[in-house]
């Protein structure tokens, strides 16, 4: 079976991400995405477990008769955030212009990964 994640739109107008299951004809581990407006043109988008509150975990399954509409891209930022949140494993997707560090005196850096 192929992971393939896939961003829809539910017929009670959700915004879900998941992966699908083409086999059995179901999205499954499934987060609803949510845009919250921020200042005057912006927005943030929240990724949470499709049965929030009640559940704190990625979870639970939607037969593919209840999506509505397929996105055909997904930002792989959005893409990489729902593997995160599944797995807890931490993804980086650039890692272009970051050099290691010359000194071992002082190796420098914040330690983040960007």
């Amino acid at each position: 079976m192929a992971y393939e994640i896939k961003m829809v739109k539910l017929v009670s107008g959700d915004t879900v991400i998941g992966n699908f299951d083409e086999e059995n004809g179901i999205l499954k581990d499934i987060a609803a995405i949510q845009t919250i407006p921020v200042g005057g043109s912006g927005v943030q988008i929240a990724l949470l477990p499709f049965g929030f509150p009640f559940e704190d975990e990625i979870g639970g399954e939607i037969s593919s008769d209840k999506i509505l509409y397929e996105y055909k891209k997904i930002p792989e930022e959005l893409k990489n955030k729902y593997l995160e949140a599944k797995s807890n494993i931490k993804i980086t997707s650039n890692l272009d212009g970051i050099t290691p560090p010359t000194n071992r005196n002082n190796p420098g850096g914040s330690g983040l990964i960007l």
